[in-house]
């Protein structure tokens, strides 16, 4: 016979006839079927069908850019040229200035771009570590600047260029452009996370203003300072109506304005969309190699602008 089962003093018996505890269900591990299509259908796919919105675009008008007129105006579907030419880039060269046009784009959007990002780094400093009356009036309208398009001013700052002789110079493309609102709320936002510590201890050690922007600011900064100045290249190269309003001959023109003018020596013939392709793609390859040299900056430095403290 069997020893009688006891319980220690203390114990609470179960009752007689009650089921048993429900086995605890677990979630599925990272590799599960369940969250291997959630990662597919909110993550990967909308991933995808974002790029090829934008990537196909400019993958099909490089590939355009070397085919023959044939090729392009057809019912047919025709993917990659069969014998890729480079006749289309020669008549683009050859047709309109477009070196000029080039050296154009690159001496205002170095000069312009340098000139933007300093203002903006000396105005975020002043905005943040400077005190003078006003201070948060002059940032309420930068933010209200940021809210009105830059098609208003263009008729006021032309007029004043004008006025002043600025039509077919340098300085007259890029002297209206000069301030950025944008760069400055970034850098400013930024600024705010520097400790002001930092800064005490450099006036301590004979550091005004200027040695304070310039040895301790700007290096510690770098990624800001780097997204700022990647949207402003680009702004810069980009940049259409305003050249296009302010420039009449053509060895003052930016590649933006010289594409126009190079629609309209070829036209809408065949010949002239393949020709016209291969003038695009001279204009956005400095900008892509800007951004493939710059876009390890632009996630750190809209993140470090995010924050306050």
């Amino acid at each position: 016979m069997s020893a009688p089962a006891t319980t220690s003093p203390g114990a609470v018996t179960p009752p007689v006839g009650d089921p048993p505890p429900r086995p605890i269900r677990r979630r599925g591990g990272p590799f599960s079927r369940e969250n291997l299509a959630a990662t597919i259908l909110t993550g990967y796919v909308p991933l995808i069908l974002a790029t090829a919105v934008v990537v196909l675009p400019l993958l099909w008008m490089m590939i355009s850019s070397f085919k023959s007129p044939s090729e392009i105006l057809t019912t047919d579907l025709v993917v990659l040229p069969s014998d890729p030419t480079l006749h289309n880039y020669r008549v683009a060269m050859t047709s309109v200035p477009i070196p000029r046009f080039f050296l154009n784009s690159v001496i205002v959007t170095v000069i312009g771009a340098t000139l933007k990002v300093t203002l903006a780094i000396m105005t975020a400093y002043a905005l943040v570590f400077v005190r003078f009356p006003a201070k948060r009036i002059i940032f309420v309208g930068i933010l209200v600047a940021l809210m009105v398009p830059p098609q208003v001013a263009i008729l006021p700052n032309y007029v004043l260029i004008a006025g002043w002789g600025g039509v077919n110079t340098y300085w007259g493309i890029i002297l209206p452009g000069l301030g950025t609102a944008f760069g400055t709320f970034l850098l400013r936002q930024h600024f705010l996370t520097i400790p002001p510590s930092i800064l005490e201890a450099a006036s301590l050690d004979g550091a005004g203003h200027w040695g304070s922007i310039w040895r301790i600011v700007v290096p510690i900064s770098l990624p800001s300072i780097a997204t700022v100045a990647l949207v402003t290249v680009v702004s810069e190269w980009n940049d259409y109506i305003w050249p296009l309003i302010i420039t009449t001959d053509s060895s003052m023109m930016t590649l933006p304005v010289g594409l126009t003018a190079l629609q309209n020596s070829e036209g809408n013939t065949g010949s002239g969309w393949g020709i016209l392709m291969a003038g695009t793609v001279v204009v956005i390859i400095p900008v892509l190699l800007v951004f493939a040299a710059l876009q390890r900056y632009i996630v750190s430095g809209l993140t470090q602008g995010s924050v306050t403290g």
